[in-house]
């Protein structure tokens, strides 16, 4: 591997650059009040966004190398406190989560809601990198969030934020209703950074020396640095790396930190220090200088400390060696502890300790791997799929001993020949591929099949080579293996077969190594075949559900779920919700409940209402086949066809059970059913199952009602109507007003059979009732009943009109009707 694998830090003209420019484009420098710069890198603006049951969504925000601090701004209308979240399901939690690397998803495990999701979310709550590398961590949503994590808490790159209304496996259920508490948010979110990249920190106030790296051809000076390996040239490459100041001198807790980019896979990182003395103050002192405590401190991606660091070692008694380091850059501190008790006891501030600190990078060459490169290492190349979703594609290893361009390939002709210390269990063969920018919402799907044994264990580590103490997940056979964490699936494995997928998997490169286990100490002639693939959805949603792709906030990240069916739920449609007997009832439940729209539309026949007979024989037989296609039982028509027809028509019963109600002429009754047609086509057309829709179908057949009794009396009353208007004695109008009142109440008594009338508002009522006690689990009963309780409302309201009402029509024209012959009498009256 060339030199090119270490990056050199000679950038500080292309951050001037890109600084200038910025401040052209506004975003300029902002002083603190302690004198430290920083710059506004970012600033994103979330607007008011509403998140309904079950829904989600991902923002993702992208920190470079030398960013500052991100603000997170957050509010929202949720109002829970402890004792409401704690009873509150996790079908109807707001949870807010964050991951680095890639989006969330809680859905897989439930850990998370033992621990972190029920406390407070704080800057606090970020105990450091180390916790969010493989795994996310969950909050409550709460009313007003407001944080700020520094370069010291978290590390660069792209972080995730994601917000849900709900988890659990019934998140990804198909619902044939969805009902619950929804809640909205807005978020601001600002990345600040530092003017340049020799300054860290919060407030851009750390001082960091970037060491430049040289290609090392060579060994080292007997003695020059204590504790070093010397590797033999000939089949490794070796860098090292230095600050331009040869020689640094500390005081007693002061720290020095130092950064390194580690570009390329790497084998080993060392640190070291030579030439450790005391400064010329103190040369007068016989202290004891080979006691010297130099502690050093590495982590990746962050400045370590005394209590946050990933390695630590005194290296003034041997060199900090770091097997297999991330790809990425590392931070060193290095801090001298204790000198006052070294120089017995005495305090002088100017004694300090001085020494030479170099670190080394040792890299195998192309096609080698191993702490002494003697095994074999594949770059996989990315073949894209034809006709698929994004970024879906198979990886094969760039070799001369593989010829094929199948997604499958055999590993004996690419395993190791060589172990390492003589033992026939300890030889590894490593692959290595990339994650796109971008493809971090999809699962790496790595299998091994084999006809009699797989003698393979296989360990995956994101950002360099694993190895049996450093790896991120593993599979080592069907007893152990990291099933059970977050991000970790493992499926139908067994002595013949390994299948797993690595979730959500983070963008950037990715190391998997094969140990070679062989149990009978002779060489299996069984051959292992391997797969190495990016998916979106893991085992295509288990055939229960389909595959959808979406994209984050910012639109950079595309990310893939599972809409699964009516009887499966969890992230893969592999959680059976509902048992397939309880499907079938559900189902019979749903269409069978229809047969109640008999009654009405018997009734309507009978009394020759062929308008009403038309609407609730076809509103039977629709909800009937819509439900039959919503359950998953049978579709005659689409579903968006069957959904139209099925709410349509039911607004049309509910609608002509009113109009039936009023006693006009067809000639009126059928402009009425065109207007309410028209109405309730463009409510089913346009978001047919709002929960609003019922009041208006309401509102639309009483005035329907309220119409047709406004022209009944406009034409049977008008007579009369005239006569008091043109009556000019008082008494004698308020009397025919109250005449005219009781007639009327006296006709309503008589048009309406009341006994049905309260048997109809008392079957309404039911199915209000059972309308407000429909859920997502329970919408199968419920709704059952709402089809039985609604259709016989409108049986008991069709029957409540009373056969009578025939006759007054013939009985005003004959000259025997009340109110006419009260308005005859008037007339004759003020005619004498």
């Amino acid at each position: 591997m060339g030199f090119n694998s270490i990056r050199c830090f000679s950038s500080n003209s292309i951050l001037s650059l890109f600084i200038l420019f910025s401040c052209f484009f506004g975003l300029c420098y902002m002083y603190d009040e302690l004198g430290y710069n920083s710059f506004t890198l970012s600033s994103f603006s979330y607007p008011r966004t509403t998140l309904k049951p079950f829904d989600l969504r991902y923002i993702r925000v992208d920190l470079p190398s030398w960013f500052s601090s991100m603000s997170i701004a957050l509010n929202s209308d949720v109002e829970l406190d402890a004792v409401s979240l704690k009873k509150a399901p996790e079908s109807a939690l707001p949870v807010i989560c964050f991951r680095d690397g890639s989006p969330p998803l809680p859905d897989v495990s439930n850990i998370f809601l033992n621990d972190s999701v029920l406390f407070p979310l704080s800057n606090g709550s970020f105990g450091g990198i180390q916790a969010l590398q493989n795994v996310e961590q969950c909050f409550a949503m709460q009313k007003n969030i407001t944080m700020k994590l520094t370069n010291e808490q978290i590390s660069p790159g792209a972080w995730y934020f994601g917000l849900f209304n709900g988890i659990g496996p019934t998140r990804t259920q198909s619902k044939m209703i969805v009902r619950g508490p929804a809640y909205s948010f807005s978020a601001n979110i600002t990345v600040e950074g530092c003017t340049t990249t020799t300054m860290w920190g919060q407030y851009c106030n750390q001082t960091v020396d970037q060491l430049s790296c040289i290609p090392l051809y060579g060994y080292f000076p007997a003695g020059s640095f204590s504790g070093v390996k010397s590797y033999n040239q000939t089949n490794k490459n070796m860098f090292s790396c230095k600050n331009s100041l040869e020689t640094s001198c500390l005081g007693d807790g002061e720290p020095k930190v130092y950064s390194l980019d580690v570009v390329g896979v790497a084998e080993e990182l060392t640190i070291m220090a030579a030439d450790i003395r005391y400064n010329v103050s103190a040369a007068n002192n016989n202290g004891n200088i080979s006691g010297i405590n130099l502690m050093c401190f590495a982590r990746h991606g962050a400045i370590p400390s005394a209590t946050e660091y990933d390695y630590s070692s005194n290296i003034s008694e041997a060199p900090l060696s770091i097997s297999s380091p991330k790809v990425g850059r590392w931070y060193i501190t290095i801090l001298p502890v204790n000198i006052s008790n070294i120089l017995g006891g005495t305090q002088n501030t100017a004694v300090k300790v001085c020494y030479s600190m170099e670190s080394q990078v040792l890299q195998c060459p192309i096609g080698k791997a191993g702490s002494n490169c003697i095994w074999e290492r594949y770059a996989l190349q990315t073949v894209l799929r034809r006709d698929s979703n994004p970024f879906e594609s198979y990886y094969l290893p760039v070799s001369e001993k593989l010829f094929s361009n199948s997604a499958n390939f055999p590993l004996e002709p690419l395993a190791s020949n060589s172990s390492y210390g003589g033992k026939p269990d300890d030889s590894w063969t490593y692959f290595i591929l990339d994650i796109p920018r971008g493809a971090a919402g999809g699962n790496i799907h790595i299998r091994l099949t084999s006809d009699a044994r797989i003698d393979y264990e296989v360990y995956t580590r994101f950002g360099g080579l694993p190895s049996l103490n450093n790896w991120d997940y593993y599979y080592a056979n069907t007893t152990r293996s990291s099933d059970g964490s977050m991000f970790f699936k493992l499926y139908n494995s067994s002595r013949e077969k390994v299948d797993f997928y690595i979730l959500y998997a983070r963008e950037g490169t990715w190391g998997f190594g094969l140990r070679y286990l062989n149990i009978s100490g002779s060489a299996s002639k069984d051959q292992t075949i391997m797969s190495v693939s990016l998916e979106r959805c893991p085992k295509r949603c288990s055939s229960h559900g389909e595959c959808r792709v979406s994209f984050d906030a910012s639109g950079l990240t595309s990310y893939s779920f599972c809409s699964c069916d009516r009887r499966h739920g969890g992230f893969d449609c592999s959680v059976e919700i509902v048992s397939h007997q309880g499907h079938i009832w559900q189902s019979i439940c749903l269409i069978a409940s229809n047969a109640a729209a008999v009654f009405p539309a018997f009734w309507a026949l009978r009394r020759k209402a062929l308008a009403e007979w038309v609407v609730f024989t076809c509103s039977g037989i629709s909800s009937g086949l819509y439900h039959a296609c919503d359950v998953g039982t049978w579709c005659a028509l689409t579903y968006n066809v069957l959904q139209f027809m099925d709410f349509w028509l039911s607004f049309m019963a509910v609608v002509s059970t009113f109009v039936y109600l009023a006693t006009i002429d067809e000639v009126f009754k059928r402009a009425l059913h065109t207007a309410v047609a028209i109405l309730t086509a463009l409510m089913a057309a346009t978001k047919a199952t709002r929960s609003s829709n019922i009041f208006l179908v309401v509102a639309i057949g009483a005035l329907g009602l309220l119409i047709g009794w406004l022209i009944e009396i406009s034409t049977n009353y008008w007579p009369f109507s005239f006569s008091i208007g043109c009556s000019l004695n008082m008494p004698e109008r308020w009397q025919n007003i109250k005449g005219w009142f009781e007639n009327l109440i006296h006709t309503l008594f008589r048009r309406f059979r009341w006994g049905f009338m309260l048997a109809g508002f008392t079957s309404l009522a039911m199915a209000a009732i059972s309308w407000k006690l429909e859920t997502s689990e329970s919408y199968w009963i419920w709704h059952s009943v709402w089809h039985v309780t609604i259709y016989t409302s409108s049986f008991f309201f069709l029957c409540s009109k009373a056969k009578t009402i025939n006759n007054e029509n013939q009985r005003r024209t004959d000259g025997n009707y009340e109110l006419t012959r009260q308005d005859s009498f008037s007339r004759g009256e003020r005619v004498g």
